[in-house]
């Protein structure tokens, strides 16, 4: 991957933490996205980030494609197709709870090459590409490694809340719960980039977009991490994923998951 590509979605993080900030722990008009009775947050906060992202790629690089959260897509068969969450845990960010970032995937030809997390009030920016990962913080720069070699018996591992509504994958992700050391539910976009720092050692999570997801890859498996749709496909275009720290744990984990039970996607 070109280093003026990593350089590029560096500066879009850094447009996007300028339009975020002022709206952080301030009173908020909160509107829902969803279906009658279904309740999916947008602010002010999510669009101002998002339409910086989008002027700034528009201006830079007029023939690559964009697909984003709030906004849409334009130029999908693009050779090159920034993905945009702009925060990627609106609930937790309207709350005040610091779990939410900046989620900015880069595909070429359709597959994830580059992605930036990025969370401006900690000023923590995780940057992976297929072979490589490290995280930049105000004072340092390190390199991210996935903690391997794990037992089921010791894993920690957060899952999506919304997990909790389909009661068959709940059902299904429950068993790991008195098989692990630790299952926490709650998780949004930071605890992958726990998983990738060696903090955690696996996260499930469905209801996902291209957008939830296309950052994350590059960022988990250049750490050294696995990544798949709970069925073991591929990731990018699935509903609901399985990331750990190494291959082992993520074929325990599906293990304990499917017997007996349904695949989930």
């Amino acid at each position: 991957m070109s280093h003026q590509f990593a350089a590029f979605a560096s500066r879009l993080a850094d447009a996007a933490g300028k339009a975020i900030l002022p709206y952080y722990r301030q009173p908020l008009q909160v509107d829902s996205k969803g279906r009658t009775g279904v309740f999916d947050p947008v602010t002010v906060a999510d669009r101002a980030a998002e339409a910086a992202i989008r002027e700034l790629i528009e201006r830079c690089w007029p023939n690559h494609g964009i697909i984003g959260e709030e906004y849409g897509t334009i130029r999908a068969d693009a050779a090159y197709v920034w993905v945009i969450d702009p925060i990627d845990g609106t609930r937790a960010f309207m709350s005040g709870i610091l779990s939410w970032g900046t989620l900015i995937g880069l595909l070429h030809h359709g597959e994830p090459v580059l992605g930036v997390l990025d969370q401006p009030v900690l000023a923590e920016r995780f940057i992976g590409e297929m072979t490589g990962a490290v995280r930049r913080g105000p004072h340092s720069e390190a390199r991210l490694k996935t903690r391997r070699g794990v037992a089921l018996a010791d894993a920690t591992i957060w899952a999506s809340s919304t997990i909790t509504t389909k009661p068959e994958l709940f059902a299904r992700v429950q068993r790991l719960a008195g098989q692990a050391r630790m299952l926490r539910y709650g998780s949004d976009c930071m605890a992958m980039a726990m998983l990738a720092e060696g903090h955690i050692d696996a996260v499930i999570e469905t209801g996902l977009e291209i957008y939830d997801i296309a950052a994350q890859i590059p960022i988990v498996t250049g750490a050294g991490g696995i990544i798949t749709a709970l069925d073991g496909s591929t990731a990018l275009h699935a509903g609901s994923i399985l990331a750990t720290g190494d291959r082992r744990l993520h074929q325990a984990i599906r293990r304990v998951m499917n017997e007996p039970g349904a695949h989930s996607r």
